[in-house]
């Protein structure tokens, strides 16, 4: 290896864009997050989720504080993290833009009342257990309470600011 393909750096606030881009190198799944408002479903694009823990099942994901769902998502005490699959890169792309893209689908309600989007490669119905600081983020912590999977299907992945799917083998 080169290291002249190499940019070492110290981050600070003058290259956050470069400290993005660094992250960006990280291939992620691409999750939609839903929870039930007084106003409707609300849901939000995240590529921060993880799985944290089999005993208890646990996982978490990370919210930016700044967008104005994060208010929605901290409070929620219930809240379904799907995670998609590659022919749903539209739906994807249509929550990023708007908070409500999901309201005018026919969604199902789960038993605590969180829409529930179908056809996911997984979905994780979780009640919020902690919610930590995680500087610019919040680190959302949750307990699983019921999950699906779909047996067949590729990923949707992010990776240098980028969609693309992943396949298995």
């Amino acid at each position: 290896m080169s290291n002249k393909t190499q940019q070492a750096f110290v981050p600070d606030e003058s290259n956050t864009r470069l400290l993005r881009d660094a992250f960006g190198r990280f291939a992620t799944g691409v999750t939609i997050v839903t929870a039930q408002t007084p106003e409707g479903v609300v849901a939000i694009t995240a590529s921060s989720f993880s799985s944290v823990s089999l005993t208890p099942p646990m996982v978490l994901w990370s919210p930016d504080r700044n967008s104005r769902r994060f208010p929605y998502f901290e409070a929620a005490e219930h809240y379904a993290i799907h995670v998609l699959a590659a022919d749903q890169q539209d739906l994807c792309y249509s929550v990023a833009k708007d908070a409500a893209g999901l309201r005018d689908l026919d969604l199902a309600l789960n038993a605590e009342g969180v829409p529930v989007l179908e056809g996911c490669l997984a979905r994780f119905e979780c009640s919020r257990h902690a919610v930590y600081d995680g500087g610019d983020h919040a680190i959302v912590l949750g307990v699983v309470n019921r999950a699906e999977m779909r047996e067949e299907g590729e990923a949707l992945a992010f990776f240098k600011g980028q969609m693309g799917r992943v396949t298995g083998h």
